[in-house]
């Protein structure tokens, strides 16, 4: 008949049974999950968690370093995914868990999925390169504008070209700027434009989502803007919407008409700076005209011009002081050089090799002696350390204990430390030092172990 005390099973007992089971269940190795991330934490080792919820329900979730590595995107709580993984329990909280393997963003993100990629793979390509980046003409006659025809984009520019520089032509090339035929109609217009010979092009539109903006993300625009020969601005969206055209273009603007300002120069300000710049230099020719003035009227006064016998005679005789000190200073260096000479070659026959030699071999012994001596020392200290340490190391070796008279007992590879940690029927492994038997755990007590008094060994 069962003991009643068998029927209850540990915590852990209990745990284990419900983890089994779970792991054993197909349908729950290999889980497809949509939901929303909150409480997202990076730990400093690599592995991610955070939940995965719905409006009704949460799942507590883990992404560890070796399956997160791959990903192409931050995760970030309030971001909506799709992940796949299997579920199982964590045994230390007694709860179930998502163990992820994979992730990707969900709507909208798989966008910023395609656009970061795509944007990767033509940096690496070198297409948003600054050296490939053109500079744009300083007066065109001819501007090129792909955008709707429909839109405020073209009355934006248009006002602004004619308020600041009337004389340039604009040339309208209507597009579709979203959905499925915004693409290859921004293509055509791209190659159409640069082909009618335009001075620079603009190519853009208003703000919008990421879907309405798409169509300037696309490759295929994206690469023919990048192959034209006519300097390009991307205005597409507000300051903060960014697209692949505008890594690509030469220059880009926040807005349109930012587009506009960038693209041609203001008459008023280049007539305001040619005005400026007639009077700088009226002002300097004059100040020139003046200095001339100025040294001629000095030149004419000068001692020179008044009396030149007088002023040939004076240098001829500057001429010969300067030669008699030049002669003196030359023989002074002559004497100093040859008093070195001098000097060098009685130290030189005051230095014997033959007594620096024995000099140098003395030291050389002494050295040597003193090197073996503390050589021998050093040894002597070390064989002391490590007699030392190997006494230590035979006191703390588990065998001697064994060979004492005691024993160590393991249940399922574990050091049994406590009576609590093992159950009742329990098989445990008995190491003597002689080697092992295995037992099965029949009683339990409190009692605490007393050597036998009359037991050299103390051992059980």
């Amino acid at each position: 008949m069962m003991n009643p005390e068998q029927r209850y099973l540990s915590v852990t007992q209990l745990t284990r049974q419900i983890k089994g089971l779970i792991d054993k269940s197909p349908l729950l190795n290999d889980v497809f999950l949509r939901g929303e991330i909150s409480n997202f934490k990076h730990h400093s080792r690599g592995h991610m968690y955070f939940t995965i919820k719905d409006e009704k329900a949460r799942v507590s979730a883990v992404m560890f370093a070796g399956n997160n590595r791959a990903l192409r995107f931050r995760p970030e709580s309030g971001m909506k995914v799709l992940v796949r993984g299997n579920v199982s329990v964590y045994e230390p909280y007694g709860q179930y868990q998502l163990y992820v393997r994979m992730m990707e963003p969900d709507g909208i993100g798989q966008l910023y999925l395609a656009y970061e990629q795509l944007k990767k793979k033509l940096d690496s390509e070198g297409l948003f390169h600054a050296s490939r980046k053109r500079p744009l003409p300083n007066f065109p006659d001819h501007i090129g504008v792909i955008t709707s025809k429909t839109g405020a984009v073209i009355r934006d520019i248009y006002t602004t070209v004619k308020r600041r520089y009337p004389q340039a032509s604009i040339s309208l090339y209507p597009v579709a700027v979203q959905g499925p035929e915004a693409a290859p109609g921004i293509v055509r217009a791209l190659k159409q434009a640069n082909e009618d010979g335009n001075d620079v092009l603009i190519a853009g539109r208003g703000g919008g989502s990421i879907e309405d903006l798409w169509a300037f993300n696309d490759e295929q625009v994206v690469r023919t803007a990048a192959a034209l020969s006519t300097p390009l601005i991307s205005a597409v969206g507000h300051e903060t919407d960014v697209t692949l055209m505008d890594f690509v273009a030469d220059i880009r603007a926040a807005t349109p008409t930012a587009a506009a300002e960038i693209a041609v120069p203001s008459l008023i300000e280049w007539q305001q700076k040619i005005a400026t710049q007639k009077t700088r230099l009226q002002q300097i020719m004059q100040q020139i005209i003046n200095a001339r003035k100025e040294k001629l009227a000095y030149m004419k006064n000068a001692y020179a011009f008044r009396y030149p016998e007088q002023l040939l005679k004076q240098k001829e005789q500057e001429l010969d002081r300067n030669l008699d000190q030049l002669h003196r200073a030359m023989q002074t260096r002559m004497q100093m050089q040859r008093q070195q000479v001098n000097e060098q070659r009685r130290r030189i026959a005051s230095l014997k090799p033959t007594h620096l030699l024995e000099q140098k071999r003395k030291l050389l012994e002494t050295d040597t002696k003193q090197l073996e001596g503390n050589f021998q020392r050093l040894l002597a200290d070390k064989a002391n350390r490590y007699e030392r340490l190997l006494e230590k190391l035979t006191l703390l070796n588990p065998m001697e204990t064994l060979k004492r008279g005691y024993t160590v007992a393991y249940r399922d590879e574990q050091l049994v430390k406590t009576v609590e940690a093992v159950d009742l029927e329990d098989e445990l492994r008995l190491y003597f030092q002689d080697g092992y038997v295995k037992a099965e755990v029949t009683e339990k007590g409190t009692e605490t172990f007393v050597a036998d008094k009359g037991d050299a060994t103390g051992g059980r």
